[in-house]
């Protein structure tokens, strides 16, 4: 039996499909989980490739000038540019952001304002699966790109 050259393209993305699942599946990563009044303290990254932050140089941090409050205001009037992006809890130094890509998986980023020296820090990572071929890396450079556009527009 002689295939189409429709039956190849649809066999091979079929197969393609499944093997990017299995990627994705190969070990579901923990969510981030903290208490109802607590944010994230440990920004850190673990050792799986599916997790970028501001700390130790491998992105910088969201610079901001003036106070706290309005530190705050660029990046929710940022994250609100952002329709994937979704804020699950906040407080008025940290936000927990979940961004939903077409495919349906979900990232965890995590911002925390440190007043003082007029940044914001962050951690992005997957929610499932140990790779995420680069999509973390490149969502936080375009967030900053976008973010330091805001701020010095303002």
């Amino acid at each position: 039996m002689k295939l189409t050259s429709i039956q190849c393209t649809f066999a091979r993305t079929a197969a393609l499909a499944l093997l990017l699942a299995g990627c994705a599946a190969q070990e579901a990563g923990p969510e981030i989980k903290l208490g109802a009044n607590a944010h994230p303290t440990d920004m850190s990254c673990p050792r799986s490739s599916n997790c970028v932050n501001s700390l130790g140089g491998a992105l910088p941090a969201l610079r901001y000038t003036g106070n706290a409050a309005q530190g705050m205001t660029l990046l929710r009037a940022t994250l609100a540019s952002h329709p994937e992006a979704s804020i699950v809890r906040s407080d008025p130094v940290w936000l927990e952001v979940i961004f939903t890509t077409p495919l349906g998986f979900r990232d965890q980023v995590d911002f925390v304002l440190d007043a003082e020296s007029g940044q914001i820090n962050f951690r992005s990572q997957s929610l499932l699966g140990r790779y995420d071929f680069g999509k973390n890396r490149a969502r936080m450079t375009a967030f900053s790109e976008r973010f330091e556009t805001r701020a010095k527009a303002k």
